[in-house]
C-alpha cells in the first residue's frame, strides 16, 4: 500500500474529515432542556445509547424519489424517525415536533462541527500535487452548507451523497457514481474513511484502495483479498500517495 499511484482520493464526511463538537447526546439534550427535559448524566448516557442503536439499526439514506425537494423531505422524515426512537426509549414530551426541528436545522450548518486539525493542510497539500479530491458521503444534502460553513466547498472536485446517487455505502454503486465523475477506473482512486464496514469494505468491494482512518487505534487491518493501510492521521496518508 505504499507509494500509490492515484489520480484521485475519496474521502467520507463525517467522522474523517469533521467531527461533532462534545457528542450528539449533549446536542440534543442541550436543546431538550426548555422542553422540560433534565440534565443529567444518567438522561446522557441513554440518549447516547438510544442513539447509537437508533442510528445502526436504521435502513440506508436511499429514498424512491428523484425531485429534489422530495429527496429533501425524505431526509428529513429519515432522521426524523431516527430521533424519535431515541427519545420513545429515552422519554418523551410534548413538543417534540418543534424540538426536532430546531435540532435537524442545527446539525445542519457549522455551528455544531469542527474540523480535524490535519483536515485543511492535507487536502491542500493533494490538490497542489495534482490529484483531484471528492466526498462519497452517507451524509443527506445538508453536508453541502457543513462544507461550505466550515470553508471546505472549493477544495472539492466532486461530493457524492447517498440520497443523491440512489445509493449508498457499501454499495459499491456509490463508489461506481462517484468515480464515473472522474472519469477514471477503481484502481487510480483511493477511499479513505472511520468505518470498516462502509468506507473500507465498501471501496474494496468496488476495486479501489481503502484506507482506515483509525484515529484512536492505528494498525493494520484485514479486508477480503485485501491489506489495508489503518492510519492514525490524514497526514499519514501523504507518504503513501502520489499522482499517476
Amino acid at each position: 500500500m505504499t507509494h500509490m499511484a492515484i489520480s484521485v482520493v475519496f474521502f467520507d464526511a463525517a467522522g474523517t474529515l469533521f467531527g461533532v463538537k462534545g457528542s450528539v447526546a449533549d446536542i440534543y439534550l442541550r436543546h431538550a432542556e426548555k422542553y422540560g427535559v433534565k440534565q443529567s448524566a444518567e438522561t446522557r448516557a441513554a440518549i447516547s445509547s438510544a442513539f447509537h442503536r437508533a442510528f445502526d439499526e436504521a435502513p440506508p439514506p436511499v429514498f424512491a424519489v428523484h425531485d429534489p425537494a422530495q429527496i429533501k423531505r425524505c431526509e428529513r422524515l429519515w432522521w426524523f424517525d431516527i430521533v424519535h426512537h431515541v427519545f420513545y426509549r429515552v422519554g418523551m414530551f410534548d413538543g417534540f415536533d418543534e424540538y426536532f426541528e430546531e435540532v435537524f436545522q442545527a446539525f445542519g450548518g457549522p455551528e455544531y462541527w469542527s474540523l480535524f486539525p490535519d483536515t485543511t493542510s492535507v487536502l491542500k497539500q493533494l490538490k497542489d500535487r495534482g490529484i483531484e479530491i471528492g466526498i462519497i458521503s452517507n451524509f443527506d444534502s445538508r453536508l453541502f452548507n457543513i462544507l461550505r460553513g466550515l470553508g471546505l466547498s472549493d477544495l472539492f472536485d466532486t461530493v457524492t451523497i447517498a440520497s443523491l446517487a440512489h445509493a449508498a455505502k457499501p454499495s459499491p454503486k456509490i463508489f461506481e457514481l462517484a468515480l464515473a465523475k472522474h472519469a477514471v477506473d477503481p484502481v487510480e482512486a483511493l477511499h479513505v474513511g472511520d468505518s470498516l464496514k462502509d468506507d473500507v469494505g465498501g471501496a474494496a468491494a468496488a476495486g479501489l484502495h481503502a484506507v482506515h482512518l483509525s484515529r484512536s487505534q492505528p494498525g493494520s487491518i484485514a479486508v477480503p483479498s485485501r491489506t489495508t493501510l489503518s492510519i492514525h492521521s490524514l497526514e499519514e496518508l501523504l507518504p503513501a500517495v502520489r499522482p499517476l
